[in-house]
């Protein structure tokens, strides 16, 4: 996600499921993974066949499942805490995801047109039927540059940008889409911290279906 710098010149990256591609200015954006791509690095990866779930798996899945109701009952990312956020961070860490970089205005969490264009094939992929009633986390992560209160403000932001986009293109579910924002916090590219890699959303398959209203 960009952050104190001009949109002007910067390109677009996806990275899915080890995939990176970057459609650099003036580059073909057909470069770019296909919705099918996008879908494969979403869909749930299923358990192992044949083997039931630990207790422990059980249980952990449930502490995931009530955690994950009680973010979707609040529906505002400024009241998650850095626990919650840790604890996401925990969930997501091998659950499907895709991460993408959304362009937006300078020092803004309004969404470019670029942006909205590439966001238009996500949310497509997000309201397929094999996905249709999944809970995603919509994780906001800017790079170094700048403070770190201005940074988790607006990760915050967009991560909300983002999922107000889904909601009124795409009519998903607000409570199957949990924003959290992250700031600086997490960088994807410790070595480079002003890459561009680090300024992305992350769209988090929480494998949970929202088959229940949140409480």
């Amino acid at each position: 996600m960009a952050n104190q710098r001009p949109i002007c010149g910067i390109g677009v990256a996806f990275l899915v499921a080890g995939l990176s591609v970057f459609a650099g200015p003036g580059e073909a954006v057909a470069q770019a993974p296909s919705e099918a791509q996008i879908l494969e690095a979403l869909k749930p990866k299923g358990g192992t066949r044949g083997l039931a779930p630990s207790p422990e798996e059980q249980r952990r899945a449930e502490e995931d499942r009530r955690f994950i109701d009680e973010l979707r009952s609040r529906q505002k990312v400024r009241s998650l805490t850095p626990r919650d956020r840790d604890t996401v961070a925990k969930i997501a860490a091998d659950k499907p995801s895709v991460d993408i970089e959304v362009q937006f205005e300078y020092k803004s969490d309004v969404i470019t047109r670029d942006g909205r264009q590439f966001l238009q094939t996500v949310g497509r992929v997000m309201s397929d039927e094999q996905l249709k009633g999944t809970v995603f986390f919509i994780n906001g992560h800017t790079d170094a540059k700048g403070g770190t209160d201005y940074n988790q403000a607006l990760s915050e932001r967009r991560a909300e940008a983002v999922k107000r986009f889904l909601i009124e293109e795409f009519r998903l579910p607000a409570d199957t889409l949990v924003a959290v924002g992250y700031g600086k916090g997490r960088l994807k590219n410790t070595a480079d911290p002003l890459a561009g890699e680090n300024r992305r959303v992350q769209i988090v398959n929480t494998e949970q279906a929202a088959n229940a209203t949140a409480r």
